[in-house]
């Protein structure tokens, strides 16, 4: 049967051509040959994307679209559609590994070349990546080979590539649960696991994070396994780009039903295993030998997860598993936790908050496990951690109190999340590690942290329920602080507050700007790529990490794209850039985050608190000259909500392309206008969240203090002095 047209919507044709969608708005009001709309409704029309093409096409459009774009457009043309997606990821792996050079050569083969090297190439592959053995490309391939080769051209990393071919066969991540774990939770847990490790295992490999920041802290042997295929081909190819020097071996398949991997003994299990899978295989594997702390039922893949996973490591190895909370406290799971905390085989369980990961809605938890050794210590207690009030310290929210940083505009440290505001990973990571460290290394001289942490005898745990949620265990209280003391912090943050108020009342009062006229300016725009060839500014990126590159980093702050969201300081880790690798930020460099979304702010200027630190990952970094362009006003275009949109490629997950953002063409004293309202603009914005945090820690005082006991309300004043004179 002929395959349906590919349609498009405007947002997507936006991407293609390289413009705004309000640009594609005016292309279709003021162009009768645009093409009329092929399907959807009148709110949310289609288009055919061949017309498109060709419309794009004749007025010089359509060689603006992002390589990405271009891939993901191609794809979507191709006969073969999705399915072509096992086949083109092996060959982005093997198009990455050659040099730039080599690249450019296949680019100027023939069809009938390049279709026999892309064949030879897959077929080398074979054994590494699963799936590919019948792979074979034929002429009518060759678009969307040309396709691939143009976007690991223009990002060599191959990871480009990677997510456009993987996202094809994933649109229905919320169905099948095929998330991506966020790369700061990969390392939390990998780095869970204590002292070194070699042999690592993934069950539920997925897209391959765990088992690259396993990677990234010395593990030299990697075994994935994930019933999607395509994921399981994803994860070898990124573990192959990512970990060139490992042994890997991903296979296909489901763990609980088809181990590829038995018989095979780890030191370590990282996990993230899909939750409330009711169909896991219960019936079938009723008498498995796994089931050493009790049968799962069937409403517990979690619990069979976790046991997997233990039947996977040496004695004394440790396994540590992102579960949904509801795993600590069905009542259906009682026996198996029962005996895991008796064996001693659960060590501790970490509460994240909500936003760690997918669903975003649901605060997950980390548990980590020991595989019990048969002379080994006993272990007599249990470590819960809560970190939702360190994933909210610091800068990194505009809530509560804590520990961390203050936030650039001199607020107070913050302790609980409001829904937009981002995690402060760097926190969360140093609370968890800190309190499991120390546990680890001596549970019996472990001392508590009141509202973060306790370690709970076996004894306490065993009881009707056997409820293993962090939150019941770990009881937040200000009983133990002097009323006097609770007095005068409440004062001093309350004093701040209104300081605050009064700062944010000055930003707000800023009027300068008027109505433009009865219609919107229009004006002329430019790429950031054509500025950059035009000299006008240079775009920096921090390079991938490399193992046998030229060092580690210096020791300096590292500025993340969680510091531009929350506005913070540079909080960011140097220990996984490369000494010659990651640029170091001037003041007056425009940045901009590289993953889009979360409401928060995209784009600031460096100033000299920013100014020596290196450039984080996944921050873009804009070094304008000051004669042709001014930094405040590029940092105002750049951050606008459409043109990151228009910019953004992925589905779940928007990566910025920055080369795409687009910047109006003006003379410097206009743009020096545009800019200084930009700069009053984002003071605004710093000043709203200082005030918004300290209301905040100032409700959560008195709240505390009051239900505490610590502060008590004042007797009512007498009404004009007659209750007191009375009483004379």
């Amino acid at each position: 049967m002929p395959q349906p047209p590919a349609q498009v919507t405007a947002a997507e044709i936006s991407r293609i051509a390289g413009v705004t969608r309000a640009t594609v708005s005016n292309w279709r009001r003021r162009h009768d040959d645009f093409p009329a709309p092929s399907g959807g409704t009148d709110s949310s029309p289609l288009y055919d994307l061949v017309h498109v093409q060709k419309w794009l096409g004749a007025r010089g459009h359509a060689s603006t679209a992002d390589p990405a774009e271009e891939l993901r457009t191609t794809l979507r043309l191709h006969p073969g559609g999705g399915g072509t997606t096992g086949a083109l990821l092996p060959l982005a792996l093997a198009t990455a590994r050659r040099t730039p050079e080599e690249r450019t050569a296949l680019a100027g083969l023939s069809d009938a070349e390049l279709v026999a090297r892309a064949n030879r190439a897959v077929a080398d592959l074979a054994e590494l990546v699963p799936g590919t053995e019948a792979v074979h490309f034929a002429a009518h391939d060759v678009d969307v080979l040309r396709a691939l080769l143009r976007c690991v051209q223009d990002d060599a990393s191959g990871e480009a590539a990677l997510a456009v071919l993987a996202e094809r066969e994933l649109e229905d991540s919320a169905a099948s649960g095929t998330y991506r774990t966020p790369v700061q939770l990969a390392d939390l847990v990998a780095r869970l696991v204590p002292g070194p490790y070699a042999q690592v295992m993934d069950p539920a490999c997925g897209s391959g994070s765990l088992l690259s920041a396993a990677a990234r802290r010395g593990a030299t042997v990697l075994y994935g396994q994930d019933s999607v295929t395509v994921q399981a081909q994803r994860s070898a190819v990124s573990l192959l780009l990512a970990a060139p020097e490992a042994d890997i071996t991903v296979r296909a398949g489901d763990s609980l039903r088809a181990d590829a991997f038995d018989g095979v003994i780890v030191d370590a299990v990282l996990c993230n295993p899909p939750y409330g899978d009711r169909d896991w295989g219960h019936d079938e594997l009723a008498y498995d030998a796994r089931w050493a702390y009790g049968v799962p039922p069937r409403a517990e893949s979690e619990l069979a997860w976790v046991q997997h996973a233990l039947s996977h490591l040496v004695p004394g190895g440790h396994a540590v598993l992102l579960l949904p909370p509801a795993t600590a406290s069905r009542a259906s799971g009682r026996r198996v936790r029962m005996e895991l905390v008796r064996s001693g085989a659960l060590r501790a369980v970490v509460a994240l908050p909500p936003g760690a990961a997918a669903p975003f809605h649901v605060g997950l938890q980390i548990w980590v496990l020991r595989r019990p050794e048969p002379a080994g210590p006993a272990h007599t207690s249990v470590l819960f951690v809560d970190t939702s009030e360190a994933a909210g310290a610091g800068a990194d929210t505009a809530t509560g109190t804590g520990t961390g940083t203050g936030t650039r505009t001199g607020g107070t440290a913050s302790g609980t999340r409001t829904g937009r505001t981002p995690l402060n990973w760097t926190a969360l990571t140093e609370t968890a590690l800190t309190q499991w460290s120390a546990f680890a290394k001596d549970p019996d001289a472990y001392a508590d942290e009141p509202g973060t942490a306790r370690a709970v005898p076996v004894v306490d745990l065993l009881d009707d329920v056997v409820d293993l949620s962090p939150a019941r265990h770990v009881r937040a209280s200000r009983t133990d602080i002097a009323p006097a003391e609770l007095a005068r912090e409440v004062d001093e943050v309350r004093r701040r507050l209104v300081a605050g108020a009064k700062s944010l009342g000055r930003a707000a009062g800023y009027d300068d700007w008027s109505a433009a006229g009865p219609a919107p300016r229009v004006w002329r725009t430019a790429t950031a790529s054509d500025l950059s060839r035009g000299g006008a500014l240079t775009l920096l990126r921090t390079a991938p990490d490399s193992k046998g590159s030229a060092g580690a980093a210096p020791v300096t702050a590292v500025l993340t794209g969680i510091d531009i969201a929350r506005g913070t300081a540079p909080s960011g880790d140097p220990s996984g850039l490369r000494a010659d690798g990651a640029p170091v930020i001037a003041a007056g460099d425009v940045l901009v985050r590289a993953v889009a979304g979360g409401g928060s702010a995209m784009a600031r200027v460096a100033d000299d608190a920013d100014a020596g630190a290196l450039l984080g990952h996944q921050v873009h970094l804009f070094r304008p000259d000051p004669a042709r362009l001014d930094p405040w006003f590029l940092a105002g275009f750049l951050g606008a909500e459409e043109n990151i949109a228009s910019a953004s490629t992925g589905s779940t997950v928007l990566h910025v392309s920055p080369g795409r953002l687009r910047v109006p063409l003006l003379p410097l004293e206009e743009q020096r206008r545009y800019g200084e309202a930009f700069r009053r603009v984002h003071a605004l914005r710093a000043e709203a969240a200082r005030a918004t945090e300290l209301a905040e820690e100032t409700a959560r005082l008195l709240v505390g203090g009051l239900t505490g006991g610590g502060l008590v309300p004042s007797a009512p004043a007498a009404a004009d002095g007659r209750a007191s004179a009375k009483s004379a």
